[in-house]
Order: structure tokens, then C-alpha cells, then sequence
């Protein structure tokens, strides 16, 4: 079986703040153990001094050494699509009090892996319920904005927290190559000739001309219609910074990038959606 995850988290894993209050967890992973797509955690503290955990990634004594720099609470869990989930049970071992947040459909999917199908879901996004509507908890509610993309084909969940004006996001947008999340490698994060293929479809550069074909024809595939009302509503909120979990996180200017991927969505009439 391929090796997608490094066994070595804590030797390779790059844990810093990006804000006071924002800390990301960024270590290599290799789709297929060949394609470097690198992964990445998020950390937030509330402004109650609640912390949640966005993607969570393996769990190491650095990891518990950053929750407890941020107060220690670890209260969310929020696994943001249905690939994004096996580090889940994991952190919930560790912080059993924790929340923890997914798109309908995961709860189902993990249960056919024995070391899964325990963990309860406390909140649960569907589409059946209007974005607008869905709610987490009052302090989670007032921290973060939420859009459920049930119209991207992993049922992604997108967040903003807005006193950083960030966007934390896993499969929506890419930014390749992977360089911070392979830095403490003896790998480049664009070598090996599967790498160098696809790095052109999910990079931002220029007008990103091939990552707005594979959302159009790829991520958005199941309902796209859907898929482009979701982000419309993105669009409306305000952040500079995009933290994906594959790719160099965007520092800033952000919303330009997320403009610029989703071009095709947000000037549907040119594609005569």
C-alpha cells in the first residue's frame, strides 16, 4: 500500500502562528505516495478561548504543545469534507469534550472502518438546511462564517474566521506546490514526474487557467449549479488570507486569488450557466 503519511510527523511537521490566534500544522502527504500535495491543520482560539481544529492532521506532542499555547480548550473538531476526516477519532481521544463538525454523509462513510464508527457527530451540515440557517454554537456561530458547498463532488465545508479575515478551506482551492508543508524534507515539493503533471491544474499562478478547468469540470461535476451559488456566496465575505490544506498558505491578497479560480462561477453568464 502506497504511504501517504509521513512516519515521522514530529521530525517534518511545520507548526507556526500565522496570527496570535491562528496556528497551522503543515507536514507532507503524498496522494497515491507519489503526488506531493502536502496536508495542513488549523488551530483558531476563540475569542471565549475556545479552540478549534480544522483538518486535523497527526497528532504529536508539538501539536498538544501549540492547543495548550492557545489556552488549552480544544472544543471543535471540524473534519470539512469527506476525505478529510481520519485524523478525526484521534483528536477526539485526545480531547473527548471536542465537537465535532462534518458534512452529512461522513458519519455514514466511517462506519464501515471499526476504528471510526463510534465517534458521534455533534454537528452536521446538509442541504436541506439554507447556509444561512445552519448553526453550530452561538460562540462558534459569532467567531466563524460557514458554507456548506454540497455541490462540490466531496461535500466541502468552507470557513471564515473573520476577526483574522481568513479563509480556511481543504479541497475547494489548491495552491502547488506543497513548499512550506515539504521544507523540513530531503524532497522538493514539485519533484517526481507525477507531480510535475498536475502541479499545472492546481496552482494559482497567472490566471490559473488550468485549476479553473478542473473545478469547472472536475470539483463542480455532481451540481454545478450548486456549486457556483456557493461561491457567490463566498464571494460576499471578506478575508484576505486563504489557508488551503494543499499548497503554500496565500498570506495575502486572498480574495483576488479565490476571484481569479472561481472566475467561471461568479461570471456564470459568460459560460451560460
Amino acid at each position: 500500500m502506497a504511504k501517504l503519511f509521513p512516519t515521522n510527523p514530529s521530525q517534518v511537521m511545520v507548526i507556526r502562528n500565522v496570527t496570535p490566534d491562528v496556528v497551522t500544522m503543515s507536514l507532507p502527504f503524498a496522494r497515491f505516495g507519489r503526488l506531493k500535495f502536502g496536508a495542513r491543520g488549523t488551530l483558531v482560539r476563540l475569542a471565549s478561548g475556545s479552540v478549534a481544529v480544522f483538518s486535523p492532521v497527526t497528532f504529536t506532542p508539538e501539536i498538544r504543545e501549540a492547543v495548550d499555547s492557545l489556552g488549552g480548550k480544544l472544543k471543535y473538531i471540524a473534519a470539512p469534507d469527506m476525505e478529510h476526516h481520519l485524523h478525526v477519532t484521534s483528536w477526539k481521544k485526545e480531547y473527548p469534550d471536542a465537537e465535532i463538525i462534518g458534512p452529512e454523509g461522513l458519519w455514514e462513510k466511517r462506519q464501515s472502518n471499526p476504528e471510526f464508527k463510534d465517534t458521534s457527530f455533534h454537528h452536521v451540515f446538509t442541504k436541506e438546511t439554507n447556509n444561512a440557517q445552519q448553526k453550530v454554537t452561538e460562540e462558534f456561530d459569532s467567531e466563524f462564517e460557514a458554507e456548506y458547498v454540497h455541490g462540490h463532488g466531496s461535500k466541502e465545508l468552507v470557513f471564515l474566521h473573520k476577526r483574522s479575515r481568513t479563509l480556511i478551506e481543504a479541497d475547494l482551492l489548491f495552491n502547488l506546490p506543497a513548499r512550506e508543508q515539504y521544507s523540513l524534507t530531503n524532497k522538493a515539493a514539485d519533484s517526481g514526474i507525477l507531480t510535475k503533471m498536475v502541479h499545472p491544474f492546481l496552482s494559482t499562478s497567472g490566471d490559473a487557467t488550468w485549476q479553473k478547468r478542473f473545478a469547472w469540470y472536475i470539483l463542480s461535476a455532481s451540481n454545478r449549479k450548486a456549486f457556483r451559488e456557493s461561491m457567490q456566496r463566498i464571494d460576499k465575505w471578506d478575508f484576505n488570507r486563504i489557508i488551503p490544506c494543499h499548497g503554500d498558505v496565500v498570506e495575502s491578497g486572498g480574495k483576488g486569488v479565490f476571484r481569479t479560480v472561481m472566475e467561471w462561477f461568479l461570471d456564470y453568464d459568460k459560460k451560460g450557466l
